[in-house]
Protein backbone atom coordinates (compact mmCIF):
# COMPACT_ATOMS: atom_id res chain seq x y z
CA UNK A 1 0.00 0.00 0.00
CA UNK A 2 1.25 3.48 -0.68
CA UNK A 3 -0.23 6.66 -1.72
CA UNK A 4 0.81 10.84 -0.46
CA UNK A 5 4.22 9.48 0.58
CA UNK A 6 3.09 6.67 3.30
CA UNK A 7 4.39 3.41 1.83
CA UNK A 8 3.58 -0.15 3.87
CA UNK A 9 6.21 -2.87 2.53
CA UNK A 10 4.61 -6.26 1.32
CA UNK A 11 8.47 -7.49 1.73
CA UNK A 12 9.68 -5.79 4.54
CA UNK A 13 13.63 -5.56 4.35
CA UNK A 14 15.06 -6.14 7.57
CA UNK A 15 17.80 -4.89 9.58
CA UNK A 16 21.11 -6.62 8.69
CA UNK A 17 23.17 -4.73 11.33
CA UNK A 18 23.17 -1.02 12.82
CA UNK A 19 26.81 0.62 14.38
CA UNK A 20 26.98 4.11 16.75
CA UNK A 21 29.81 5.84 17.54
CA UNK A 22 29.59 8.61 20.45
CA UNK A 23 31.61 11.53 21.85
CA UNK A 24 32.40 12.60 25.75
CA UNK A 25 28.73 14.19 26.28
CA UNK A 26 27.28 10.80 25.30
CA UNK A 27 29.63 8.52 26.98
CA UNK A 28 28.13 10.63 30.25
CA UNK A 29 24.41 9.82 29.07
CA UNK A 30 22.13 7.48 29.74
CA UNK A 31 22.32 5.74 26.36
CA UNK A 32 26.42 4.68 27.01
CA UNK A 33 25.88 1.20 27.04
CA UNK A 34 24.45 0.99 24.14
CA UNK A 35 27.07 2.71 21.89
CA UNK A 36 29.38 1.01 19.59
CA UNK A 37 32.60 3.11 20.51
CA UNK A 38 32.92 6.15 22.58
CA UNK A 39 35.58 8.52 21.39
CA UNK A 40 37.40 10.65 24.31
CA UNK A 41 39.01 12.55 21.96
CA UNK A 42 36.07 14.05 20.19
CA UNK A 43 38.62 15.60 17.24
CA UNK A 44 39.15 11.94 16.31
CA UNK A 45 42.87 12.71 15.84
CA UNK A 46 41.94 14.67 12.86
CA UNK A 47 43.01 18.90 12.25
CA UNK A 48 39.54 20.43 12.33
CA UNK A 49 35.85 19.69 13.91
CA UNK A 50 34.69 19.32 10.21
CA UNK A 51 36.72 16.05 9.62
CA UNK A 52 36.38 14.91 13.35
CA UNK A 53 32.75 14.21 12.52
CA UNK A 54 33.47 12.02 9.03
CA UNK A 55 35.56 10.32 11.13
CA UNK A 56 32.55 9.71 13.37
CA UNK A 57 30.65 8.72 10.35
CA UNK A 58 33.12 6.18 8.25
CA UNK A 59 33.78 4.76 11.71
CA UNK A 60 29.83 3.90 12.51
CA UNK A 61 29.31 2.74 8.81
CA UNK A 62 32.61 0.17 8.71
CA UNK A 63 31.28 -0.93 12.53
CA UNK A 64 27.95 -1.73 10.70
CA UNK A 65 29.32 -3.43 7.82
CA UNK A 66 31.46 -5.62 9.67
CA UNK A 67 28.36 -6.72 11.92
CA UNK A 68 26.72 -7.48 8.70
CA UNK A 69 29.58 -9.59 7.71
CA UNK A 70 30.25 -7.24 4.33
CA UNK A 71 32.67 -5.66 2.45
CA UNK A 72 32.01 -1.98 1.45
CA UNK A 73 31.72 -3.26 -2.15
CA UNK A 74 28.71 -5.60 -1.30
CA UNK A 75 26.69 -2.48 -0.52
CA UNK A 76 24.90 -1.22 -3.13
CA UNK A 77 24.27 2.40 -1.99
CA UNK A 78 24.55 4.10 1.08
CA UNK A 79 22.43 6.63 1.86
CA UNK A 80 23.21 9.57 4.34
CA UNK A 81 23.72 12.88 5.15
CA UNK A 82 24.64 15.16 8.07
CA UNK A 83 24.35 19.28 9.10
CA UNK A 84 27.52 20.97 7.52
CA UNK A 85 27.26 22.61 4.32
CA UNK A 86 26.97 20.41 0.99
CA UNK A 87 26.88 17.61 2.98
CA UNK A 88 30.37 17.30 3.75
CA UNK A 89 31.02 15.34 6.53
CA UNK A 90 29.44 11.78 5.04
CA UNK A 91 30.73 12.85 1.20
CA UNK A 92 34.19 13.19 3.01
CA UNK A 93 33.76 10.07 4.95
CA UNK A 94 32.72 7.95 2.03
CA UNK A 95 36.09 8.64 0.02
CA UNK A 96 37.76 5.31 -0.20
CA UNK A 97 34.46 3.47 0.12
CA UNK A 98 33.54 1.48 -2.78
CA UNK A 99 30.27 1.90 -2.59
CA UNK A 100 27.46 4.04 -4.24
CA UNK A 101 26.79 7.62 -2.33
CA UNK A 102 23.60 9.15 -2.45
CA UNK A 103 23.80 12.77 -0.51
CA UNK A 104 20.70 13.63 1.86
CA UNK A 105 19.63 17.03 3.72
CA UNK A 106 17.00 17.33 5.89
CA UNK A 107 18.25 18.78 8.67
CA UNK A 108 17.93 16.31 11.87
CA UNK A 109 15.16 14.58 10.24
CA UNK A 110 18.05 12.55 7.51
CA UNK A 111 18.12 9.55 9.02
CA UNK A 112 14.38 8.44 8.78
CA UNK A 113 14.78 10.21 5.49
CA UNK A 114 17.47 7.47 4.47
CA UNK A 115 15.80 4.33 6.04
CA UNK A 116 12.80 4.93 4.36
CA UNK A 117 14.57 5.67 1.23
CA UNK A 118 16.47 2.66 1.53
CA UNK A 119 13.79 0.40 2.84
CA UNK A 120 11.83 1.61 -0.26
CA UNK A 121 14.91 0.52 -2.73
CA UNK A 122 15.37 -2.73 -0.96
CA UNK A 123 11.46 -3.74 -0.53
CA UNK A 124 11.15 -2.88 -4.37
CA UNK A 125 13.83 -5.19 -5.32
CA UNK A 126 15.77 -1.95 -6.45
CA UNK A 127 19.01 -2.91 -4.60
CA UNK A 128 20.11 -5.83 -2.38
CA UNK A 129 22.20 -4.30 0.21
CA UNK A 130 21.47 -0.96 1.30
CA UNK A 131 22.80 1.25 4.22
CA UNK A 132 21.11 4.29 5.85
CA UNK A 133 23.54 6.68 7.70
CA UNK A 134 23.69 10.45 10.28
CA UNK A 135 26.35 12.58 11.68
CA UNK A 136 26.62 15.53 13.68
CA UNK A 137 29.24 17.29 15.80
CA UNK A 138 28.25 19.63 18.53
CA UNK A 139 31.86 21.84 17.44
CA UNK A 140 30.92 21.92 14.06
CA UNK A 141 27.25 22.55 13.99
CA UNK A 142 28.20 25.68 16.33
CA UNK A 143 30.50 26.48 13.92
CA UNK A 144 28.47 26.89 11.13
CA UNK A 145 24.76 27.93 12.56
CA UNK A 146 25.77 30.02 15.87
CA UNK A 147 28.92 31.52 17.11
CA UNK A 148 32.55 30.32 17.86
CA UNK A 149 33.01 28.11 20.42
CA UNK A 150 35.22 30.93 22.34
CA UNK A 151 32.96 33.45 22.40
CA UNK A 152 30.94 32.17 25.31
CA UNK A 153 27.89 33.50 24.55
CA UNK A 154 24.84 32.66 26.91
CA UNK A 155 22.65 29.72 25.76
CA UNK A 156 19.05 30.08 26.11
CA UNK A 157 16.73 27.52 28.27
CA UNK A 158 14.97 26.22 24.73
CA UNK A 159 18.13 25.94 23.21
CA UNK A 160 19.54 22.01 22.82
CA UNK A 161 22.91 20.70 22.67
CA UNK A 162 23.66 19.22 19.19
CA UNK A 163 24.88 15.12 19.59
CA UNK A 164 28.48 14.07 18.71
CA UNK A 165 27.81 11.05 16.78
CA UNK A 166 26.96 8.90 13.96
CA UNK A 167 24.85 6.12 13.15
CA UNK A 168 24.46 3.73 10.30
CA UNK A 169 22.10 0.94 9.27
CA UNK A 170 22.80 -1.91 6.79
CA UNK A 171 19.81 -3.23 5.26
CA UNK A 172 19.03 -6.36 3.26
CA UNK A 173 16.01 -8.34 1.98
CA UNK A 174 13.90 -9.66 4.38
CA UNK A 175 14.37 -13.56 5.40
CA UNK A 176 16.86 -14.30 8.16
CA UNK A 177 17.36 -12.19 11.16
CA UNK A 178 19.87 -10.27 12.46
CA UNK A 179 23.69 -11.97 12.16
CA UNK A 180 23.74 -11.00 16.25
CA UNK A 181 21.43 -12.37 18.91
CA UNK A 182 18.11 -11.28 19.26
CA UNK A 183 14.88 -11.27 17.21
CA UNK A 184 14.80 -10.14 13.64
CA UNK A 185 14.05 -6.33 13.40
CA UNK A 186 12.03 -5.34 9.72
CA UNK A 187 10.97 -2.01 8.43
CA UNK A 188 7.41 -2.36 7.96
CA UNK A 189 6.72 1.33 6.53
CA UNK A 190 7.62 4.90 6.19
CA UNK A 191 6.06 8.47 5.78
CA UNK A 192 7.82 11.01 4.21
CA UNK A 193 6.67 14.57 5.73
CA UNK A 194 5.38 17.92 4.22
CA UNK A 195 7.28 20.73 4.87
CA UNK A 196 5.23 22.92 7.42
CA UNK A 197 6.05 26.50 9.00
CA UNK A 198 4.44 27.33 11.97
CA UNK A 199 5.60 30.63 12.02
CA UNK A 200 8.49 30.29 14.87
CA UNK A 201 11.81 32.64 14.21
CA UNK A 202 13.53 32.00 17.21
CA UNK A 203 16.71 29.97 15.98
CA UNK A 204 17.09 29.08 19.97
CA UNK A 205 13.90 27.29 19.64
CA UNK A 206 13.84 24.54 17.41
CA UNK A 207 11.30 22.06 19.06
CA UNK A 208 8.86 24.55 18.35
CA UNK A 209 9.74 25.17 14.87
CA UNK A 210 9.47 21.13 14.58
CA UNK A 211 6.90 19.80 16.55
CA UNK A 212 3.88 20.49 13.96
CA UNK A 213 6.01 18.55 11.41
CA UNK A 214 6.23 15.96 13.64
CA UNK A 215 2.58 15.45 14.45
CA UNK A 216 1.69 16.21 10.45
CA UNK A 217 3.53 13.62 9.51
CA UNK A 218 2.48 10.84 12.41
CA UNK A 219 -1.32 12.02 11.76
CA UNK A 220 -1.04 11.23 8.32
CA UNK A 221 0.65 7.78 8.79
CA UNK A 222 -1.89 6.56 11.32
CA UNK A 223 -4.85 7.54 9.34
CA UNK A 224 -3.72 5.64 6.00
CA UNK A 225 -2.13 2.60 7.93
CA UNK A 226 -5.08 1.94 10.79
CA UNK A 227 -2.89 2.33 13.23
CA UNK A 228 -3.55 3.61 16.30
CA UNK A 229 -0.90 5.11 18.99
CA UNK A 230 -2.20 2.88 21.74
CA UNK A 231 -1.02 0.37 19.10
CA UNK A 232 2.37 0.77 19.10
CA UNK A 233 4.65 -0.10 22.00
CA UNK A 234 6.42 3.54 21.59
CA UNK A 235 6.49 6.43 18.99
CA UNK A 236 10.27 8.17 19.12
CA UNK A 237 10.40 11.50 18.00
CA UNK A 238 13.78 12.71 17.07
CA UNK A 239 14.78 15.93 18.54
CA UNK A 240 12.01 17.62 19.64
CA UNK A 241 13.82 17.95 23.03
CA UNK A 242 11.97 18.98 26.16
CA UNK A 243 9.72 22.12 24.57
CA UNK A 244 8.92 20.45 21.19
CA UNK A 245 7.76 17.20 23.15
CA UNK A 246 5.58 18.79 25.46
CA UNK A 247 3.65 20.85 22.30
CA UNK A 248 3.41 17.31 20.34
CA UNK A 249 1.47 15.77 23.00
CA UNK A 250 -0.54 19.27 22.87
CA UNK A 251 -0.98 19.25 19.47
CA UNK A 252 -2.01 15.46 19.49
CA UNK A 253 -4.56 15.96 22.26
CA UNK A 254 -6.52 18.88 20.64
CA UNK A 255 -6.51 16.30 17.65
CA UNK A 256 -8.16 14.04 19.87
CA UNK A 257 -4.94 11.66 20.03
CA UNK A 258 -3.08 10.47 23.24
CA UNK A 259 0.61 10.34 22.83
CA UNK A 260 0.98 7.91 25.99
CA UNK A 261 4.02 6.23 24.79
CA UNK A 262 6.04 8.94 23.16
CA UNK A 263 9.32 9.33 23.90
CA UNK A 264 12.15 11.90 22.56
CA UNK A 265 15.50 10.73 21.49
CA UNK A 266 17.20 13.99 22.12
CA UNK A 267 15.67 13.36 26.11
CA UNK A 268 17.00 10.03 25.74
CA UNK A 269 20.35 10.63 25.04
CA UNK A 270 21.30 13.00 27.58
CA UNK A 271 20.25 13.42 31.40
CA UNK A 272 18.96 16.59 31.66
CA UNK A 273 19.30 16.85 35.65
CA UNK A 274 23.21 16.34 35.45
CA UNK A 275 24.29 17.17 32.01
CA UNK A 276 24.17 21.02 31.21
CA UNK A 277 22.30 20.20 27.51
CA UNK A 278 19.61 22.70 27.96
CA UNK A 279 16.46 21.31 26.33
CA UNK A 280 17.66 18.10 25.32
CA UNK A 281 20.01 16.67 22.76
CA UNK A 282 19.78 17.77 19.08
CA UNK A 283 21.73 17.10 15.72
CA UNK A 284 21.52 14.62 12.22
CA UNK A 285 23.19 12.26 14.82
CA UNK A 286 20.49 12.28 17.64
CA UNK A 287 18.13 9.80 16.31
CA UNK A 288 21.09 8.19 14.48
CA UNK A 289 22.73 6.95 17.34
CA UNK A 290 19.69 6.78 19.69
CA UNK A 291 18.04 4.19 17.14
CA UNK A 292 21.36 2.13 17.16
CA UNK A 293 22.20 2.27 20.66
CA UNK A 294 18.63 1.84 21.72
CA UNK A 295 15.61 1.66 19.99
CA UNK A 296 17.03 -1.39 17.53
CA UNK A 297 18.35 -3.22 20.65
CA UNK A 298 14.83 -2.71 22.24
CA UNK A 299 13.22 -4.17 18.90
CA UNK A 300 15.79 -7.29 19.02
CA UNK A 301 15.70 -8.03 22.55
CA UNK A 302 11.44 -7.90 22.72
CA UNK A 303 11.31 -4.92 25.12
CA UNK A 304 8.81 -3.64 21.84
CA UNK A 305 7.43 -5.27 19.29
CA UNK A 306 6.40 -2.04 16.91
CA UNK A 307 7.76 1.57 16.81
CA UNK A 308 7.39 4.25 14.73
CA UNK A 309 11.17 6.39 14.44
CA UNK A 310 9.67 10.15 13.70
CA UNK A 311 13.36 12.10 13.06
CA UNK A 312 12.36 15.57 13.11
CA UNK A 313 14.51 18.19 11.14
CA UNK A 314 14.72 22.12 10.95
CA UNK A 315 15.28 23.52 7.22
CA UNK A 316 16.56 26.91 7.71
CA UNK A 317 20.33 28.08 7.40
CA UNK A 318 22.27 30.78 8.60
CA UNK A 319 21.52 33.29 5.34
CA UNK A 320 17.44 32.25 6.37
CA UNK A 321 18.27 32.87 9.85
CA UNK A 322 19.89 36.39 9.37
CA UNK A 323 17.10 37.36 6.77
CA UNK A 324 14.77 37.38 9.77
CA UNK A 325 12.89 34.14 7.86
CA UNK A 326 10.81 31.73 9.53
CA UNK A 327 12.00 27.97 10.34
CA UNK A 328 10.10 25.63 8.00
CA UNK A 329 10.50 21.83 9.34
CA UNK A 330 10.20 18.93 7.81
CA UNK A 331 9.67 14.87 9.51
CA UNK A 332 10.11 11.33 8.07
CA UNK A 333 8.87 8.32 10.31
CA UNK A 334 10.00 4.51 9.59
CA UNK A 335 7.89 1.84 11.73
CA UNK A 336 9.88 -0.59 13.17
CA UNK A 337 8.76 -4.38 14.02
CA UNK A 338 10.47 -7.15 15.50
CA UNK A 339 9.05 -10.95 14.26
CA UNK A 340 9.93 -13.46 11.77
CA UNK A 341 8.17 -11.08 9.26
CA UNK A 342 7.57 -7.05 10.14
CA UNK A 343 3.61 -7.58 9.32
CA UNK A 344 1.94 -8.60 12.31
CA UNK A 345 -0.41 -6.60 13.19
CA UNK A 346 -1.45 -5.38 9.67
CA UNK A 347 0.84 -3.97 7.75
CA UNK A 348 0.10 -4.54 3.88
Amino acid sequence: MSGRGVLCFSRPPRVAAAGCVGGRKEAEGPLAEGFDALVEDTRCGQPSWELAESALARRALDIALEKARLAPENLDAALGGDLQNQCTALAYAMRGVNAPFVGLYNACATMAQGLGLAAALVSGGFLHRAAALASSHFCAAERQFRTPLGYGGKRTPTAQWTVTGAGAVVLAPGGPGLPADGAPVHIAGAAFGRVVDAGVTDITNMGAAMAPAAWDTIARYLAATGRTPAGLDAIFTGDLGLVGSRLLVRLAQLDGAALENHRDCGLLIYDRTRQAVGAGGSGAGCSACALCAHILPGLAAGRWRRVLLVSTGALMSQLTAQQGQSIPAVAHLVELAAGTSGQEGGSQ
